[in-house]
């Protein structure tokens, strides 16, 4: 149950966190580009490498505790992209980096059309 809970309140600081940086960065810069949503996917993907690196050189007693309310819960509410990264990376440091470019490759492609049919399901009424 505990982790639940340290996920849980990560995972909701990181969707407002998310949410505000999306309001600011459109606040600072109107584009037609996403800039808050890939403002969003660099800053998590950062964070996550370096918690990640510090866990894993440092190794407290509480790493578990601080994977899941920061990386589960906290990253994975402002961006599930920097999850995303770190399995590629894992991919390729464990030397299977074939692996990972398909990852990589057929989780866009697989997503799009995913939200397509979604879209298509939802004005269709299917």
């Amino acid at each position: 149950m505990q982790s639940f809970l340290l996920v849980g309140l990560g995972g909701a600081l990181g969707a407002m966190g998310r949410y505000g940086v999306g309001i600011w960065v459109g606040r600072l810069h109107s584009s037609p580009f996403p800039l808050g949503t890939f403002t969003v996917n660099i800053i998590g993907s950062l964070a996550m490498g370096i918690l990640i690196g510090a866990l894993t050189r440092l190794m407290p007693p509480w790493q578990n505790e601080a994977r899941l309310l920061i990386a589960v819960g906290l990253l994975g509410g402002f961006t599930t992209f920097s999850a995303y990264s770190l399995d590629i990376v894992t991919l390729i440091e464990r030397h299977q980096a074939g692996v990972a470019f398909f990852y990589a490759l057929i989780s866009v492609l697989v997503g799009i059309a995913a939200l397509f049919a979604g879209l298509f399901i939802a004005r269709v009424g299917v």
